[in-house]
């Protein structure tokens, strides 16, 4: 049986490569901040073992495997150091259809990195996967998420009113999409 080739993606700045053991600590610790992790599905503190578990478990996952997740780190060309990470899965009950989220180091917000890296990830998913579908979600308080998502070409599709009971609260959602025909009549 043949090895599965490891998914990398180049952008002017970034490498998006697999998530390695040598990333925990710098995982562990954008993921601890408060900032960070209050939008996201963890809670933070987040331990360097909790990071080494999540490394591990990342490892067994194949890209594009069908409603599994896979994480991809944000690596710097300049320097080698991880800032964030994107993640995507096939949805399981549309398999052209593909959900995307993302992380970034609170060090490194404001510099275009996100919208760069989501635009190598959509990129991805529409032309070598051939998704028709990629979709996004999030909190409509992080103002940032919904930029950088609308600035990479998304339309916000749906406004949905507490609808997630999510870390003690009713939160409430924001739901993007971009079909591949808008991706690639704004991207080629």
């Amino acid at each position: 049986m043949s090895e599965q080739p490891e998914l990398i993606l180049e952008t002017a700045r970034l490498i998006l490569r697999p998530l390695e053991r040598k990333d925990m600590a710098i995982f562990s610790a954008y993921r601890s901040d408060p900032s960070i992790a209050r939008h996201q599905g963890w809670e933070a503190p987040y331990s360097e073992e909790q990071a080494e578990r999540f490394i591990e478990e990342m490892q067994s996952v194949t890209p594009g495997e069908v409603g599994q997740w896979f994480q991809l780190g944000l690596e710097l060309k300049v320097n080698g150091l991880l800032i964030g990470d994107v993640a995507f899965q096939i949805l399981k009950n549309n398999r052209r259809t593909a959900e995307i989220g993302m992380t970034l180091s609170q060090a490194f917000h404001g510099q275009g990195f996100g919208a760069e890296a989501v635009t190598e990830l959509v990129r991805y998913l529409i032309d070598d996967l051939e998704m028709h579908r990629v979709i996004a979600n999030c909190d409509p308080e992080n103002h940032a998420a919904y930029h950088l998502l609308e600035k990479v070409g998304f339309r916000r599709e749906g406004y949905f009113a507490e609808s997630l009971w999510f870390k003690g609260y009713w939160a409430s959602e924001y739901w993007y999409g971009i079909l591949d025909r808008e991706w690639k009549g704004k991207h080629q």
